[in-house]
């Protein structure tokens, strides 16, 4: 089994190679003047493997090529023999060169950037607020019914995370990440067939919504399963930021699409595109070897940190971060939905485009930056923290009335970056809680089971403020309602500790 003290012997290995290398002359000169220098080449070595508390069988691998180097009566007596027998004592071992790690390391990469690629097709979802809009009238869609395509969507989109993760975990990510390319493409193409609403919401909302789920849930799994746990959320991040990013080419896309060929054009051309993109990027996803994983600091200690998803539903910080994520992802949502009303309504501005699209760069930006802060400062503090400035800066939004300073379109651009940011800070933050809280084994179904919270919390909160506001004509509950949600959370918060099983004796 490879370890992470593995991979500290590869960079001792490598760094010995490099001071060696650069060193050659001096070492050259060494032998020369025969052992009692080598000797000392050979302590230098053995104190340093020994001084980074490398495994036992690499120091007497190190060990023995050293001596046989230093030893007068070696044949090992020229730079290369030397690091061929360095080599073959390292493969003894059972421990790879760097070049190995390197590799290693290039395929996680490699997954990586695969998965957030897909995400970027997968963001074809956002196209709905262009399609809606330009939906004919002779189409006979009243403005209520234009929602409800993308509501259904969004929520089965969250519910297909569930299976689709549990497809991921047991054959692979290759395979779900292919049949949610196929789902989306037919679920596309059967919507372009039709003028008919609920074929709209069977087509566009419930096989392509199974798609999408498919297809998010095997690509996040995949990737995290590649790194060691100090770099959980940036992986987390970047692979979920090709969502956020999506609606900033999407909606252009769609529209000049539209403009040219018309709504079922577009959704046939969409639904083959996209099909097309996320099947060929799914054959660059896989899971590491059987041999190869990062062990865990629970897992080191002993306690066992694999739940399975009945054993995790069995725990209260299970709940406790689905209340969270609702409270995150919905309180989001009802503004996020809403932006260019808002700024048409508050500010008088028509650039609401503009906010829309600089918030969606702040939501990619903040899935990566989120993932990466809480890398360094912790998950439970970045998610504090987090909640408390979405209050801040949604309260702000609140008074950004014509004729304030607020309601300028620098600050509204800003506003509008921040709070996308830190919405999209949940999607990088709730998986590598879940990760880190239930393990990599069932992390597949296990987040899908905590993603259901997005779906539901987004699906729910956000039709609520609309109706509110249809009554109303105020964002009032929208505001005060997210900075409700958004403190509970942010108290909550410093309640979540690490679960244990029952086993474990805690």
């Amino acid at each position: 089994m490879r370890t992470q003290r593995s991979f500290r012997a590869d960079s001792i290995a490598y760094f010995a190679h490099r001071v060696i290398r650069r060193h050659l002359c001096s070492l050259a000169a060494r032998y020369i003047t025969g052992p009692v220098g080598r000797y000392g080449d050979l302590c230098v070595c053995v104190r340093l493997t020994v001084r980074k508390k490398c495994n036992k069988a690499h120091t007497r691998a190190l060990g023995e090529c050293l001596w046989a180097t230093a030893h007068p009566a070696s044949f090992v007596l020229d730079y290369p023999s030397f690091f061929c027998m360095l080599w073959l004592k390292n493969r003894e071992a059972g421990i790879t060169d760097h070049h190995n790690h390197a590799a290693t390391e290039f395929k996680g990469w490699q997954v990586t950037l695969a998965g957030m690629g897909i995400n970027l097709a997968l963001g074809v979802v956002y196209a709905w607020s262009v399609i809606s809009h330009r939906i004919p009238d002779a189409w006979g869609w009243s403005e209520a019914g234009r929602s409800w395509p993308y509501a259904i969507c969004i929520l089965v989109l969250s519910l297909c995370t569930v299976p689709g993760g549990w497809l991921q975990d047991r054959f692979g990510p290759r395979l779900a990440a292919t049949l949610g390319g196929l789902l989306l493409g037919a679920g596309f193409l059967i919507a372009s067939l039709t003028n008919s609403l609920y074929g709209y919401m069977i087509g566009y909302g419930v096989v392509a919504g199974a798609g999408m789920g498919f297809g998010y849930a095997a690509t996040l799994p995949a990737a995290v399963k590649w790194f060691p746990a100090r770099r959980t959320g940036l992986i987390a991040g970047i692979v979920v930021s090709g969502f956020g990013f999506a609606s900033v080419y999407v909606a252009p896309l769609a529209e000049g699409l539209i403009h040219r060929l018309g709504v079922s054009s577009t959704m046939r051309i969409l639904g083959v595109a996209f099909m097309a993109v996320v099947i060929a990027l799914a054959q660059l996803l896989r899971t590491p070897p059987g041999n190869f994983h990062h062990v865990s600091a629970r897992a080191a200690k002993g306690v066992k940190s694999d739940f399975t998803p009945v054993e995790m539903l069995r725990t209260w910080q299970f709940y406790l971060l689905w209340f969270l994520f609702i409270c995150g992802a919905g309180a989001g949502l009802m503004i996020i939905s809403k932006m260019a009303k808002i700024v048409y309504v508050q500010a008088n501005l028509t650039l609401g485009f503009l906010l829309v699209a600089m918030l969606a760069l702040g939501n990619g930006l903040g899935r990566i930056g989120a993932g990466w802060i809480s890398d360094h400062l912790g998950r439970k503090r970045t998610l504090f923290v987090c909640f408390v400035l979405q209050t801040i800066f949604i309260l702000l939004l609140s008074q950004a009335h014509q004729g304030t300073w607020l309601a300028e379109l620098p600050v509204l651009i800003m506003l509008a970056m921040m709070i996308g940011a830190l919405y999209g800070a949940n999607l990088s933050l709730f998986p590598s809680l879940t990760k880190a809280y239930f393990g990599l084994r069932h992390f597949g179904v296990n987040y899908g089971l905590v993603s259901t919270a997005w779906g539901l919390g987004g699906f729910l909160l956000s039709l609520l403020a609309g109706w509110i506001y249809d009554i109303t004509q105020s964002f009032a509950f929208a505001y005060y309602g997210s900075a409700v949600l958004l403190i509970l959370a942010a108290i909550a918060v410093l309640w979540l500790k690490t679960p244990h099983h029952a086993s474990d004796g805690d």
